[in-house]
């Protein structure tokens, strides 16, 4: 008897719909799989049989081929070990009278018959449902998760051997109840604060600036200044998370295996890769199958690189493209996957070796030469990219150990979200959500510049030398910093403002 199943694999984000078709004959006992199954797949024989075993089901001594089509796609992962295990019940009559038509199994079995979470749960559920697919059978493990997709019916089973008291009937098990989406109030009330910031009124004004309109932003400075404590202050400030932002990243971390309890990101990523992180780590990929990256784990919130100059510069030149496109596309033998990396760059660097040059306080020890090098580590592609350039220097003793409270970061937000509010009225009938994302049509229909403006901004651009790309960010800062002006009009107050913060364009 021939039995078909649905499961479904990954690609990237997106769920491939894979029918799983059993036949068992008679014949000299035997077990087969085709289409393409890798090894986890295959390694599947001996968990299915352990757990039906295990479970009280009797395993066929027959002939058993297992196909998986289409058969022209790798089939990666234990998530069809479910799907495995209900077509041999079905093939060997097992399930007599069960309907399993239209519904998707998965999840990964264990040898008592137990199942197991399987990575990337979400973007396969919410992709079977755009394919017409209303019933799911999954791991309870998985059930926090899963709990967020409206307009299905969703039954999480414990064992192998409780999903088949399910479809005979015996023991039904109640579809989840879908869950409402509520920010994590928790993140808000975390131990960074602008508060406790001593000082660095710019370096605060650039932050502001930064997220209000999505910039990339570099801090440079000595050691010790705030600089870090500055980026860590970021998440504090930022938009909310909306339910369909909130779904995007989850489905990333979901596929990554990064999922925390809640079963869904509340919270915006703040993403901080150690200077020793390779080209591969940062962007993904892998040997086998293709991963998400740290820009794309950063995706919707923040990647923070604390002293720039120390990444390999090939990891640096790999983010120029996914800073101007939202997106990357990985190519491997594995595979092609394009996966989102709307992120906002913070980056953090010393001026020199010793970190003292430009300081009003500290010497610097090192030669001319010496920073040259320093600084040519950061090429001027990468930081023609990053909107916001600004100095963070030392602060006095008077001033660090003042009782004088600072704005806080809940402060700071009310006006962030206010020029937010302002881009999402401008930005209603576009697919682009901040100044960041402009393009050149963008540009000419909000940011036109009166004479006046573009007086002072055809200055800058000829006595930096500027290029055409630093212009475009130079407007898309000014449009942002007139936003948080309640301004209409982008004034030469804005573009002056927006210049001062170019002044380390050309570290190299």
């Amino acid at each position: 008897m021939i039995a078909k199943i649905i499961c479904y694999t990954l690609n990237g984000l997106d769920g491939v719909p894979v029918e799983v078709e059993t036949d068992v004959n008679k014949g000299i006992p035997a077990y087969e799989m085709v289409g393409l199954p890798d090894t986890a797949v295959k390694e599947s024989k001996e968990r299915v049989r352990s757990a039906l075993k295990n479970s009280g089901l009797l395993f066929p001594l027959h002939k058993i081929t297992v196909n998986f089509a289409p058969a022209d796609i790798k089939k990666e992962g234990a998530a069809f070990d479910l799907a495995i295990a209900i077509s041999l019940l079905k093939a060997s009559e097992q399930l007599i009278g069960a309907d399993v038509s239209g519904t998707v199994f998965l999840g990964e079995l264990a040898l008592n018959g137990d199942l197991r979470p399987v990575n990337g749960l979400l973007p396969i559920l919410i992709s079977a449902k755009g394919h017409g697919y209303s019933k799911f059978v999954i791991p309870q493990a998985n059930a926090k998760e899963a709990r967020y997709l409206g307009g299905a019916q969703i039954y999480a089973a414990k064992s192998l051997a409780q999903a088949v008291k399910h479809l005979r009937g015996e023991e039904i098990i109640s579809p989840l109840q879908t869950a409402e989406f509520a920010v994590n109030a928790n993140a808000k009330r975390s131990a960074a604060d602008l508060a406790f910031v001593k000082g660095q009124p710019m370096a605060r004004r650039a932050l502001e600036i930064a997220v209000s309109g999505g910039h990339n932003l570099l801090m440079v400075g000595p050691p010790g200044t705030g600089k870090t404590m500055l980026a860590r202050c970021l998440p504090t400030v930022m938009p909310d998370l909306t339910f369909d932002e909130a779904l995007e990243i989850t489905k990333i971390h979901s596929v990554a295996g990064t999922l925390g309890e809640e079963g869904i990101v509340c919270e915006r990523p703040f993403r901080t890769p150690h200077h020793t992180a390779t080209t591969v780590s940062m962007c993904g990929g892998g040997n086998k199958a293709v991963h998400p990256g740290e820009i794309s784990l950063a995706h919707g919130g923040v990647l923070f690189l604390d002293e720039l100059p120390e990444y390999k510069r090939s990891t640096l030149e790999a983010l120029r493209q996914p800073l101007e496109d939202g997106v990357i596309t990985i190519a491997r033998s594995a595979g092609v996957v394009t996966y989102p990396a709307r992120f906002m760059l913070c980056a953090s660097m010393n001026p020199c070796p010793c970190g003292n040059y430009g300081s009003a306080e500290l010497t610097c020890t090192c030669s001319p030469a010496d920073i040259r090098r320093y600084r040519a580590r950061v090429s001027g592609p990468l930081l023609d990219r990053i909107d916001l350039q600004v100095e963070v220097d030392s602060i006095g003793y008077d001033e660090l150990t003042s009782t004088k409270q600072a704005e806080n970061s809940a402060s700071v937000k009310e006006r962030v979200d206010g020029a937010r509010g302002v881009q999402r009225e401008r930005f209603r009938n576009s697919a682009v959500s901040t100044n960041a994302e402009m393009g050149e049509r963008e540009l000419r229909e909000f940011c036109v510049l009166s004479e006046e403006c573009d007086g002072v901004l055809r200055g800058a651009f000829e006595k930096m030398k500027l290029s055409a790309r630093a212009r475009a960010r130079i407007i898309k800062v000014a449009r942002t910093i007139a936003d948080l002006d309640r301004s209409e009009d982008i004034l030469p107050k804005h573009v002056y403002e927006a210049v001062s913060y170019r002044i380390y364009d050309k570290l190299g």
